[in-house]
Parts: C-alpha cells; sequence; structure tokens
C-alpha cells in the first residue's frame, strides 16, 4: 500500500487518473483514501480484488452521502437505499426475485425496435447542421425517452428528474444540503407516481412492480421507491455515458473507427470496450460489516470501501494494454456492470441502447470527427458516475 489518497483523485480528469494508476502500479491494489470530510476508508483498483469485493456478503452497500460526513434523515435514506444493490443473499435474492419477475427479458426485448426509431428521430433532428453535442442530441434524450415509454413515466416529469438524479449521482461534488433537498422531492414525486400507478394500472414496468408479487410477499413502499430509483438511475444516467464515452473513444482513436467500420460486426465488442475502458459508472461504494482482510490488507468493520470499476477494468495484471481502446478486445471481463449477483439487471436494455446508438451515429454520419481535442472534453464532477457533460462534433 502506497501513500493515502484523497478521494479528489476520483474527481480528477482522465490524464490525471491514468498519471495516478501509473504512479500507484506496483504499489498492490489496495490503497488508503481520505474523503472530503475526513473519512478514512480503502480504495480498491486490482480487477480480481474488485470482483471477489463486490461478492463479498461481509461487505455492504453504502449511500451516496459518502464523504460528507453525516447522512441524510433516515426516513429518506431509506426510501432510497432498501434496494438490492445495498443488501446480500437471502435479502437480495429475495428482491431480485421480485423485479426480475416484472422486468422481464421479453419485454425489453421489445422495446428494440422502438428505441431504433427514437434513435432514428433524434438523429434526424441533428442531421441538418454542420456541428452537433452528441450528448445533448443523443445520448441525454434517448435513455430519457426509452424510460418515459417503459417505466410509464410521464413526459412533461422528465426536466425534474434530470436535475434530481444529476444532483443524486454526484457524490462528493455536491453539499449534503442540495443531496438531501433533491432525495426529499425525488421521493415525493416516486410516492405519488406509484400511487396514481396502483390506482390505474397500466402496461408499463412501475405497474408491473406495484402489482408484483411471489405468494404472499411483495415489495414494501420503501422497497418500491428504492427500487424505482435504483432502476430509473441505472438505466439513465449510466446509458448516457454509455453512449457519449462509446461515441468519444470511437473518434478519438481513428484507427480504431477504421477498423470498426471495416468491421461492423465488431459492434458489441465495441460496446464492451466502451464499458471497460470509460466505465459509466465510477465505484461501487460499500462498508465491512466485520473485519476482513484484502490482498494482505487489513481492514476494521465498519471501514468505508471504495470498490473503483473504473480502474480495475484498467488492471494490467488482467488486460493487455489496459490503457489502449481497443474495438477487436477479445478477452474482456469488464466489470462495468458489476459481477456475480450484484450484476446489473438492466444491463441487457443498456447494451441494446448503447448498440443501436453508437451504430446508428457512426452508420448515418461517416465523416464525424471530434470538434475539439478529446483532451479538452469536460467530465462531470462526480466520484460515483463517469460520463461527458458533452460532446461536440463536426458532423460533416
Amino acid at each position: 500500500m502506497s501513500e493515502t489518497l484523497s478521494t479528489s483523485v476520483l474527481l480528477a480528469d482522465a490524464a490525471e487518473q491514468r498519471a495516478w494508476r501509473a504512479k500507484l502500479r506496483g504499489a498492490g491494489p489496495v490503497h488508503r483514501i481520505t474523503t472530503q470530510s475526513g473519512e478514512t476508508g480503502w480504495l480498491i483498483v486490482g480487477h480480481e480484488e474488485a470482483r471477489n469485493a463486490l461478492v463479498d456478503l461481509r461487505l455492504q452497500g453504502r449511500t451516496a452521502t459518502v464523504g460528507h460526513g453525516r447522512r441524510m434523515p433516515e426516513d429518506l435514506e431509506r426510501a432510497l437505499n432498501s434496494h438490492m444493490l445495498n443488501v446480500g443473499p437471502p435479502d437480495h435474492t429475495r428482491l431480485r426475485r421480485l423485479v426480475s419477475a416484472a422486468f422481464t427479458r421479453r419485454r425489453i426485448e421489445q422495446m428494440r425496435p422502438r428505441i431504433q426509431e427514437l434513435t432514428d428521430e433524434l438523429l434526424d433532428g441533428l442531421a441538418g447542421a454542420d456541428e452537433a453535442d452528441l450528448v445533448a442530441g443523443l445520448a441525454l434524450p434517448l435513455p430519457m425517452r426509452v424510460l418515459v415509454d417503459l417505466f410509464g413515466i410521464p413526459a412533461e416529469d422528465c426536466a425534474d428528474f434530470n436535475v434530481w438524479t444529476k444532483v443524486l449521482t454526484s457524490a462528493g461534488a455536491v453539499d449534503l444540503d442540495r443531496l438531501t433537498t433533491a432525495a426529499g422531492e425525488m421521493v415525493a414525486y416516486l410516492r405519488g407516481l406509484l400511487d396514481r400507478k396502483r390506482q390505474v394500472p397500466e402496461s408499463d414496468l412501475l405497474s408491473a412492480l406495484v402489482a408484483v408479487r411471489d405468494g404472499a410477499d411483495r415489495l414494501s413502499d420503501d422497497e418500491l421507491t428504492s427500487m424505482v430509483y435504483l432502476l430509473l438511475t441505472a438505466g439513465y444516467e449510466t446509458t448516457v455515458n454509455l453512449i457519449g464515452n462509446g461515441l468519444l473513444n470511437l473518434l478519438a482513436n481513428p484507427e480504431q473507427l477504421v477498423a470498426f467500420k471495416a468491421d461492423p460486426d465488431l459492434l458489441p465488442q465495441v460496446v464492451e470496450e466502451a464499458m471497460r475502458f470509460d466505465s459509466p459508472v465510477q465505484i461501487a461504494v460499500r462498508h465491512s460489516t466485520e473485519p476482513v482482510e484484502i490482498a494482505g490488507q487489513a481492514i476494521p468493520s465498519g471501514a468505508l470501501i471504495l470498490v473503483s470499476l473504473l480502474w480495475a477494468n484498467r488492471d494490467p495484471d488482467r488486460f493487455t494494454e489496459p490503457e489502449a481502446f481497443r474495438v477487436d478486445r477479445q478477452d474482456n471481463p469488464q466489470l462495468g456492470f458489476g459481477y456475480g449477483f450484484h450484476h446489473c439487471i438492466g444491463a441487457p436494455l443498456a447494451r441494446m441502447e448503447g448498440t443501436i446508438a453508437i451504430g446508428t451515429v457512426i452508420r448515418r454520419f461517416p465523416a464525424l470527427r471530434l470538434a475539439h481535442p478529446a483532451g479538452s472534453l469536460t467530465w462531470r464532477a462526480s466520484m460515483v458516475m463517469h460520463g461527458l457533460t458533452a460532446l461536440p462534433v463536426h458532423l460533416r
């Protein structure tokens, strides 16, 4: 283990994070880290160690208030964090079984024509311009419009939802008062929306979640709001980042773009490499429920543990040329969707949206190129999420 790090390294730009990875290489897969509130924790950067940590029952989920030194009111914590990412078996098994009964692969696959239609419609709106922002013009609105259809969310509510999720997924970059305000507004909105689905059920996923049962078992009110919050956030923020990050790395690596154009069947590998190279979710937050040892490092009970999916996906002990974006990468056990029983339940939907969006953009705009150097682009200020604020491109 090397020097104690600050969580500010997780808010650094891509070049600075790459420099830190190089500096820490050889110093081990676990590093002591300190939050802005002075809390000491451990950062896991090794691929094998990260994978093991994600399924270690002694490591339980922690909330987005990490780093603030205090928490949101208890009722808001329960309403947003009683979901399956924050628990292990048997509670996780029960929650995942109930959600899987509503969030089926068939329901997701039925969205394919609609996702293609929405992608084409959004790109039609950009086609007449010489320059466009592919985050604002595609990566942001596409997942939101998919969720409007899938979850039955009124389209006019999307602007508020976008504001709330941006705050709630910016752990370490916003103050606790802003976090608490956004949480309260999100919970009130979700409870009102779920009440309407109870009274007037429709054919959408929210109505299915309200109605789902396993014998006498069903989701409690806090479990419902937490699960909907998790699914909406995972289905929105991460997919925005997947599309934006994937397109950036194709355009920033012209030889890889040429290789992809020469063999469009590489598209699924492009999406997997996008998930590895610039993981849409940067860290998974855990705490130890008992003393544990990770890679020889003794960690006490109650300690903060940050599992870096992004850095683990660049581990040179697991990946050949980890700092290179390769569209033909074959051996790619990326952790961008989590691992084991915590593997993202929405991964098939995110892959579908990423595949359709990235493939359609490259096909429709063969002369597409970055409008500014990749190193000058701005990334979101968040310890948890990893995505661009904008992706300006020349279309012609």
